[in-house]
């Protein structure tokens, strides 16, 4: 496996502190932060995933607790549009570069819209998807939101 990907590639180029976390990647599993968080030996609440979705028809990123599920909701309007709906996994993988189950927020094709669930604030370090199956990145949470330029809001329930 390579420790080496965009994602982090891009927090190296921007000087941010990161870690990595290795885990057997279970391809047959129904929720890819839950099992990274079982593997890892961490709350599932750490572990953020990844989401591609659409606003309004133009291609957004929402990063909540793998434990958790999205409100399309509140992540539109988050992101200030008037709907959102998820995005085709084919879509999802050829826009940002990523197979899903790898998928990062971080070092994407094309930088789109984002959104961090504020549940992330609670933790000193997260884990999110390090762009490859079976890693994660550990992060501070102020330090991805500078990295990605995102938002942080209530994007759940």
């Amino acid at each position: 496996m390579s420790k080496t990907t965009p994602a982090t590639q891009a927090l190296t180029k921007a000087g941010i502190a990161f870690g990595l976390a290795h885990y057997d990647y279970d391809p047959n599993a129904e929720r890819v932060g839950l099992q990274a968080a079982e593997a890892m030996g961490v709350a599932p609440a750490e572990v953020f995933k990844t989401l591609m979705a659409e606003l309004d028809g133009k291609p957004i990123c929402a990063i909540v607790p793998s434990d958790e599920e999205v409100n399309m909701k509140k992540l539109a309007a988050a992101l200030g549009g008037k709907s959102a709906q998820m995005m085709k996994p084919a879509d999802a993988e050829r826009l940002t570069g990523y197979k899903v189950g790898g998928i990062s927020p971080l070092g994407q094709r094309r930088a789109v819209p984002t959104a961090l669930d504020e549940l992330a604030t609670l933790y000193d370090e997260i884990f999110l998807n390090g762009g490859q199956r079976g890693l994660q990145i550990r992060i501070r949470p102020a330090d991805l939101v500078a990295a990605l330029n995102c938002v942080t809001a209530d994007l759940v329930r």
